[in-house]
């Protein structure tokens, strides 16, 4: 039996003006490398997005002073989780025109505090004042968990969402309240709202992660939708089990099959298992195989991540 392994993660962003894109990644790169951390790092001229994990919490301290010591910076809002299993196999690099793209990089969020409410006043302002409550996140997000009476926008992509409230007619002196994951969409959304003329709109400070370190089974209802091989956490933070990928889709998926061509045990989305060459196989390797040769068994399909 192989012994357990913690993996300690954080999430984090900062809108920051980079001046030297290429020359940051080499930062990020050398120190990633030496404090042997894996994830995802999202670069662009507006600053950076991420989310990193190391086995050891040491390593991952010390990730977190260099990018403070670099960006001379007096802190950042790291959101910490644990899991015991691997969210990356891989440290990837990502350099784009925006570290949340909303199509507008000439917008960008001033320094301080941009109309957040932090966990407290979040769950104060929902229980106690008239309010409308949005979720900025894609439709498969928010389909697995969001917050009690919040609206869904049912959108592809964030770049969706001014028009979205563009079509609403709230009025303009409600009180509005958006939030998602890691609060790094609503820095940018509640500009775009401001543009709209919603001078009365406030922001979840830290999103949903830093909510639910505060206030595990309170407002916010189900599972948090996160971009790793953890698929979602739960109230606690620690990684789902009920839910895995879609090995057609990548959306969330807990509808279980057994796949007719392998015989692999596996989790689609309820979207994928209304059609029958999906429900009954674990791949599309496989679906065209059967459909091939419906009384041939093959040998089981390794998930993308499996192959390196």
């Amino acid at each position: 039996m192989e012994p357990e392994v913690t993996y300690y993660i954080t999430a984090y962003y900062k809108f920051i003006t980079v001046s030297d894109v290429e020359k940051t990644k080499k930062f990020f790169e050398q120190t990633a490398k030496k404090n042997n951390i894996l994830g995802l790092i999202i670069l662009a001229p507006e600053g950076f997005n991420s989310t990193v994990s190391a086995q050891n919490q040491t390593d991952l301290n010390n990730f977190k002073s260099e990018i403070l010591n670099h960006f001379n910076l007096q802190t950042l809002n790291f959101k910490d989780s644990i899991s015991e299993k691997a969210p990356f196999r891989r440290l990837v690099i990502k350099l784009r025109p925006e570290i949340v793209t909303l199509g507008t990089p000439e917008l960008r969020p001033p320094d301080g505090n941009n109309y957040h409410l932090n966990p407290t006043q979040w769950n104060h302002v929902m229980k106690n004042e008239d309010t409308v409550l949005i979720d900025t996140r894609n439709w498969y997000e928010t389909q697995i968990g969001t917050f009690k009476n919040a609206i869904n926008p049912m959108t592809d992509q964030f770049t969706e969402f001014p028009k979205f409230m563009e079509s609403q007619n709230i009025s303009k002196e409600k009180k509005v309240l958006i939030f998602c994951t890691g609060g790094i969409r609503c820095e940018k959304g509640i500009l775009d709202l401001h543009k709209q003329g919603y001078n009365n709109v406030y922001q979840l400070d830290g999103g949903i992660l830093n909510y639910l370190k505060e206030y595990p089974d309170d407002q916010f209802t189900g599972e948090c939708f996160v971009f790793d091989h953890r698929v979602a956490v739960d109230q606690k933070l620690k990684p789902t089990t009920k839910y895995d990928l879609c090995p057609h889709c990548g959306q969330p998926a807990a509808t279980a099959i057994d796949c007719k061509r392998c015989d692999t045990h596996q989790l689609i989305c309820s979207d994928c298992a209304t059609l029958d060459w999906k429900k009954q196989t674990c791949s599309k390797n496989c679906a065209h195989h059967l459909e091939l040769h419906p009384d041939r068994k093959g040998t089981k399909q390794p998930l993308g991540y499996e192959e390196t």
